[in-house]
């Protein structure tokens, strides 16, 4: 039998100073440290999921290799990132590369599959998250609307008023396992 692949937990950026890169990062994105390992690990907290930054690097810069984070601005990072001088990747969307050459794409929350549940948008502070009806769509073509149920299991409406609809997860009770601690280790 084989596992099946039910997420990512974090991803791991190799930069040349974990200090420089907190500080360049705290410029582009508003994120809590989550905890640190040394002077060459540190956790940038996303509810239940993390980005760890490495130090030191010791590739070479990545160009077409690259991962994704969600935002709830995309547009408020195209500034930041214009502030900062970074280097934005011509593409469709979003992309920028850091200083230590890590290749990153920034997508919008509300405009994708992705989602997050009631309970993690509470504790990050951003229960006012939405999704647009595309990304509901996308949801309920590929069987993900069942789990779009509030705590009773009854489906929850679309918020009256508002630009694009709510898609909320409720999960009364989640496992923890795999996430570091919010100490340093």
């Amino acid at each position: 039998m084989t596992a099946n692949l039910v997420g990512i937990n974090h991803v791991a950026l190799e930069v040349s100073d974990v200090d420089a890169a907190l500080e360049w990062y705290g410029r582009i994105f508003a994120f809590e440290l989550r905890g640190r390992a040394g002077p060459n690990m540190a956790f940038i907290d996303m509810g239940d999921q993390f980005l760890a930054l490495s130090a030191p690097r010791e590739q070479s810069r990545d160009d077409d290799r690259h991962f994704g984070l969600v935002v709830d601005d995309k547009e408020s990072v195209r500034r930041a990132l214009a502030r900062a001088g970074a280097e934005i990747v011509p593409t469709r969307g979003l992309r920028f590369v850091d200083p230590w050459g890590n290749n990153v794409e920034v997508v919008q929350y509300d405009e994708i599959q992705f989602s997050k549940t009631d309970a993690v948008l509470r504790g990050a502070g951003l229960a006012h998250l939405e999704k647009t009806e595309a990304a509901r769509k996308e949801l309920r073509d590929k069987g993900l609307a069942d789990e779009l149920l509030g705590s009773a299991g009854v489906p929850i409406p679309p918020r009256s008023g508002s630009a694009s609809t709510a898609v909320k997860a409720t999960v009364d009770a989640l496992p923890v396992a795999g996430t570091p601690s919010t100490r340093a280790r």
